[in-house]
């Protein structure tokens, strides 16, 4: 039996579609979705990864918290390039589809557990209430525990 296939959208702050791609799904609770997916863009050099056409993308999108994790295998021997993860409002999990307001905000986890905070002033620039400031910033602090625990999916971190 083929895997379910699943479109994930990514919106920006407004709820506005920016992107659009397919995937299919690994796993999924009643709150989280896991898919596959290949990078099906040209190559981009984004100064603290290099992401090739054909890297495998494992992703989680929750539909109780503030980000999804993106862990980056290379294209060419599977190797865990890091793991990307996007602040967002909660995902939508429906009908063959994901979909999550981006808030800018981004952390990136070295395959050695580093972490590389991106975006800050975008975030700090974003017309979003208090509210979802602080529950954006919660989550961060809750991704850097997880981090530095190794809790999955960042148990595969190799100081």
């Amino acid at each position: 039996m083929a895997a379910q296939k699943i479109t994930v959208i990514k919106n920006d702050h407004t709820g506005k579609e920016v992107w659009r791609y397919e995937g299919r799904v690994l796993q999924q609770t009643d709150t989280c979705v896991q898919l596959e997916a290949l990078f099906d863009r040209d190559d981009m050099d984004l100064g603290y990864a290099r992401l090739r056409r054909g890297d495998r993308f494992v992703e989680w999108f929750y539909t109780d918290r503030w980000y999804s994790i993106f862990q980056i295998h290379d294209a060419e021997d599977d190797a865990i390039k890091g793991w990307y993860c996007n602040f967002s409002r909660p995902a939508s999990i429906a009908n063959g589809c994901v979909a999550a307001d981006d808030l800018a905000l981004d952390l990136f986890v070295y395959p050695d557990g580093r972490t590389l905070l991106l975006d800050q002033d975008e975030f700090d620039a974003l017309p979003i209430t208090d509210p979802v400031r602080d529950a954006v910033l919660a989550a961060l602090e809750e991704l850097q525990a997880r981090v530095a625990a190794q809790k999955p999916p960042f148990d595969r971190i190799a100081p």
